[in-house]
């Protein structure tokens, strides 16, 4: 079972920063003590919502939930006195006549709407711009091989993504893509590395969205801004929505839960049942780490649950190799499989930190060293003298610490077996068994496998 209180004590601390800068804000009106608090506020949140997923205490996660949702409602006000600022801002430098320090309600900028605005066109406008940040531009640049493993989970988005496109005549009557799929297992598996995969390989607009993008403290706003996301997909023409840690918008319904978040649910549950039956080219993709936790009706529309488990031999292998990458080392193939074989119960996120641990151990070994020796090597064809780490034995030692060494004289000892035994001995696997047999039993009853 996973400590909440880390998460919880992180929380508090962020949210009493976040208090006492608003207090101060409030004096002021100094901008910048506005951005300190709604930033302390946005951090508060994060860690209560991770809290609130492994929580299993019903008056704490009712706690949990009372501060997220009062702590997101100030630091929307944060936001929006920002965005006013800004706004009055650049109308008095457009005209002098305007006091820029002109304020209404306790320092709250207030700037004039032009006149002939519609407020629905405004509201629309106002929306669209919200999650504009939520399209894709730039491809991540992740390829299917760069991801370890997971053939299954591959297979089934290239199915839904990436053959419709190219063979759009495979794809005709009854033959149709799968227009939501939902990648669940233990945290660090791949899951939201598949979907940078999927937005590199798909020719579709890729919208990427997370629980803050798609709630809002106004009453009624939280379901315009999802059926203004399906609306914007819809218009994009191929688009895929990825919803990363979907449990934070649709999770199980119960009778605790603020209408706001029955409304949220609800309008999910109609764009989907849109998705489903249209003819519109918009795929849903989803992810989470806790998928029991998910409405029913939720669950029945995403029509491939694929399990991501953590990865095997074969694939941390893989991953040891990948995050190791062009760094300079001594490693074999068969290093490779032992390190595997060490890994076991290791997640990709894992073993990511794990290889970072074991390539700052050069840099370690040179911080602490107190004795170099001069050794000639190989450089571009040249031979160099260059300053390496000894022992204090080494009949060539001489006394002397690296901030005192030239940076073109130094050599940087390659990575070394060694560096990842030490490694793997500090470094523990974060996913722990009763987490799997979670999974492994939702995965039997109602998921597929990924592998």
């Amino acid at each position: 079972m996973t400590d909440t209180s880390t998460f919880i004590n992180q929380g508090v601390q962020h949210a009493e920063k976040a208090i006492q800068y608003d207090k101060l804000a409030c004096k002021s009106s100094n901008p910048e003590l506005y951005e300190n608090a709604k930033n302390s506020y946005v951090r508060a949140i994060e860690y209560y919502y991770t809290a609130l997923k492994y929580e299993q205490n019903n008056h704490t996660q009712r706690t949990l939930r009372d501060k997220i949702e009062a702590y997101m409602s100030r630091a929307e006000t944060m936001k929006e006195w920002l965005t006013k600022y800004q706004a009055q801002q650049k109308d008095a430098a457009e005209n002098p006549q305007i006091d820029p320090n002109a304020s209404e309600g306790g320092g709250t900028a207030t700037p004039s709407k032009k006149k002939g605005e519609k407020e629905d066109d405004n509201a629309d406008e106002r929306l669209r711009k919200r999650l504009g940040t939520a399209v894709l531009t730039e491809k991540p640049n992740v390829k299917w091989d760069d991801v370890a493993g997971l053939e299954g989970a591959k297979e089934a988005l290239r199915e839904a993504v990436i053959l419709p496109q190219l063979f759009p005549q495979m794809f005709t009557g009854k033959r149709r893509p799968w227009k939501g799929i939902l990648l669940y297992g233990p945290p660090g598996t791949g899951k939201s590395y598949l979907a940078k995969a999927v937005a590199t390989e798909a020719d579709a607009t890729f919208f990427s969205v997370s629980s803050s993008d798609l709630v809002s403290k106004w009453q009624g706003e939280s379901e315009k801004l999802v059926r203004e996301l399906f609306s914007m997909a819809r218009q994009a023409g191929k688009a895929i929505i990825f919803i990363d840690e979907i449990d934070a918008l649709v999770s199980s319904r119960n009778d605790n839960e603020s209408e706001s978040s029955r409304r949220i649910k609800t309008e999910f549950l109609v764009q989907m049942d849109g998705v489903g039956h249209s003819a519109d080219n918009v795929l849903l993709l989803a992810a989470t780490n806790i998928p029991w936790a998910l409405d029913e009706a939720m669950l029945r529309r995403m029509e491939r649950r694929i399990y991501i488990p953590l990865p095997d031999p074969r694939a941390r292998a893989t991953m040891f190799q990948l995050h190791l990458g062009s760094t300079p080392h001594d490693l074999e193939h068969d290093d490779f499989l032992q390190l595997a074989d060490k890994s076991d119960g290791y997640s990709g996120s894992d073993i990511a930190i794990l290889c970072r641990d074991a390539i700052m151990q050069p840099v370690r070994t040179l911080q602490n060293a107190c004795f170099f020796k001069e050794i000639t090597v190989e450089e571009n064809g040249q031979n160099k003298k260059k300053l390496a780490p000894c022992s204090q034995g080494d009949p060539d030692a001489k006394e002397m610490n690296l901030m005192s060494i030239d940076a073109e004289k130094l050599l940087v000892p390659s990575v070394s077996r060694y560096d990842f035994d030490r490694a793997l001995s500090s470094t523990k696997p974060s996913v722990g068994k009763e987490n799997i047999a979670k999974h492994t039993k939702f995965t039997h009853e109602k998921g597929q496998s990924g592998v």
